[in-house]
């Protein structure tokens, strides 16, 4: 009897991996365990293994494509036997589906599977066509990036950036017209006027793209670039998110820093780096405002009472956020540790989708390039998020009236202001500052 191989799920953030090689071929003997593919996920490369025995029947996804998690991928049985998959009788792709188990076999019939046609199935779910009425957007305008071509709700999430009046709600879905991300209104607001004008500009201009000269090089959109843009899009649009600058005296950290790498080898701190000195003061400064140390969930916030660090990498694959776990209760020298392991298994891609999710509070370097200060995007649901840049001498006057430069180092806290208000951003951040500008006092503590 054929049996079905699905995409496994990988922690509670993936929602589809993209396949990236195929190991096997129909017609191949497999045995449980046998490894059938590999898969990127927005976080690491997996390896898929089997978990039937016999002959390859079909082989579902392309290499490239991106199958949902829990989804059928291939299907193993006997030599000849006729292929057979089950789908759903309504059209909710996997990654929305919610029933009851009781009611999934009811709604479940076994179908012959056409290999050759298994991706061009259209349609849209039920969710995405309740938002898109909402909307006022019409389905068939939108690109379908869903299981097997349906248009889901992500799809119509990122069609539009603004809300639409009333008025071109009723008027894009009478006249099946497309809206614009951003309108002429107030705010943003698409009003009915700039349904007419996005009709006049795709009539007068048939392509996509503009026109230019020289060579022109397409790069596709997916994997890590894919997942990490429709990330930072919703993060823009779902939350409302403020930023405030400073500065915090990093004469101690550089004192502490070049005694380091001057420490015997056998002390193990020589590689102890100005980072990892921030990440400390960030993790003892969070238990100190625990409503910082939390996400955002609309109806509800979640404060934690463990601090769990994600620190934003750039990663040969892309942006990735490895989480150090109990950060609050971690030496310096172990948050050193740490981080470079988990650097390293970002940048060979063995980080875990365990090692890459579950942050409460995410920090932002790019000091290393010298940005003096920058606004970093909410890791949602996260409440705030830190960036960190580079030292400089700022002048300093003291008591006596005489100016010196000392060094300091920038910081920028964007936090939501759905779940937090400035007054208190500006508390924590204050905070921080004294923690890192006293940093040799706070590691005595």
């Amino acid at each position: 009897m054929a049996q079905q191989v699905v995409m496994p799920k990988q922690g509670n953030t993936v929602e589809s991996c993209i396949i990236v090689e195929w190991n096997v071929q129909v017609g191949d003997q497999v045995s449980i365990g046998d490894v059938l593919c590999s898969a990127e996920t927005d976080k690491s490369v997996i390896d898929v293994e089997s978990t039937a025995e016999g002959t390859v029947l079909a082989l579902l996804f392309a290499v490239g494509e991106e199958a949902p998690v829990m989804e059928v991928i291939a299907v193993v049985g006997e030599k000849g036997e006729k292929v057979e998959v089950t789908a759903s009788s309504d059209e909710t792709d996997a990654s929305e589906q919610k029933k009851e188990p009781a009611q999934e076999d009811k709604k479940a019939t076994p179908v012959a599977l056409d290999l050759a046609t298994s991706q061009t199935a259209v349609g849209s779910s039920p969710r995405a066509r309740n938002l898109a009425s909402s909307l006022g957007i019409p389905v068939s305008s939108l690109s379908a990036t869903g299981p097997k071509g349906r248009v889901i709700e992500r799809d119509v999430l990122g069609a539009i950036s603004q809300p639409l009046t009333p008025a071109a709600k009723q008027a894009a879905l009478k006249e099946g017209l497309l809206a614009p991300k951003v309108g002429s209104g107030i705010g943003g607001r698409v009003l009915a006027s700039d349904l007419a004008k996005t009709e006049a500009v795709a009539s007068a201009s048939p392509s996509s793209s503009p026109v230019v000269e020289g060579t022109v090089t397409e790069i596709p959109v997916k994997g890590v670039r894919k997942v990490t843009a429709r990330r930072m899009m919703a993060s823009i649009q779902g939350t409302c998110q403020l930023t405030l600058h400073a500065f915090a005296d990093a004469t101690a950290m550089k004192r502490l820093r070049s005694g380091f790498k001057a420490s015997k080898p056998e002390l193990g701190l020589s590689s102890v780096t100005l980072n990892d000195l921030v990440l400390f003061a960030v993790s003892r400064t969070l238990t100190q405002f625990p409503a910082f140390n939390a996400h955002f969930l609309g109806d509800k916030i979640l404060q934690f009472s463990s601090v769990h660090l994600g620190m934003a990498t750039d990663a040969k694959r892309g942006l990735l956020v490895p989480v150090i776990r109990e950060s609050q209760s971690l030496s310096l020298k172990a948050i050193s540790v740490e981080v470079k392991r988990l650097v390293a298994k970002c940048n060979d891609g063995s980080a875990t989708p365990e090692e890459l999710s579950g942050s409460t509070f995410t920090v932002s370097n790019v000091g290393s390039f010298g940005i003096e200060a920058f606004t970093p995007v909410l890791n949602v649901p996260e409440v705030a998020i830190l960036g960190v840049g580079t030292i400089i001498p700022k002048p300093v006057e003291a008591k006596d009236g005489t100016i010196s430069f000392v060094p300091h180092i920038g910081l920028s806290l964007t936090m939501d202001h759905q779940a937090v208000d400035g007054a208190d951003a500006a508390r924590f951040l204050k905070a921080l500052m004294e923690n890192i500008a006293s940093i040799d006092l706070l590691l005595a503590l």
